[in-house]
């Protein structure tokens, strides 16, 4: 059973889907769709994911914390309540300036 079976109809905090853990980076994926996908990530303090590209539109929305976010070389300091768009086939990077926990929701072309 996927954690979209467990969850659907239920109303629940964003917050508590994943917990920090010391020096790494943590995630759960809530809803896996042909379309795209909704994840919810916990990020301990330095840690991060390194400049990429996606062929997709993704959302991030910070629910905890602060995170340093570079979209297409562009530098971003995202808190909690604040959200980012970053789009397809643009650079982007990740790094936690505090622990941070955030949504990512990607949308396939």
């Amino acid at each position: 059973m996927n954690t979209q079976d467990n969850i659907t109809g239920t109303t629940l905090n964003v917050k508590d889907f994943v917990s920090y853990q010391k020096g790494s980076v943590v995630s759960r994926t809530l809803i896996t769709k042909e379309f795209g996908t909704v994840t919810v990530f916990a990020f301990d303090k330095d840690q991060g994911l390194s400049e990429h590209t996606a062929p997709f539109d993704a959302l991030v929305h910070i629910i905890d914390g602060k995170a340093q976010i570079n979209v297409n070389k562009i530098e971003h300091i995202v808190k909690e309540g604040e959200m980012i768009i970053m789009p397809a086939d643009k650079p982007h990077s990740l790094q936690a300036i505090e622990k941070f926990k955030m949504m990512l929701i990607m949308i396939k072309k």
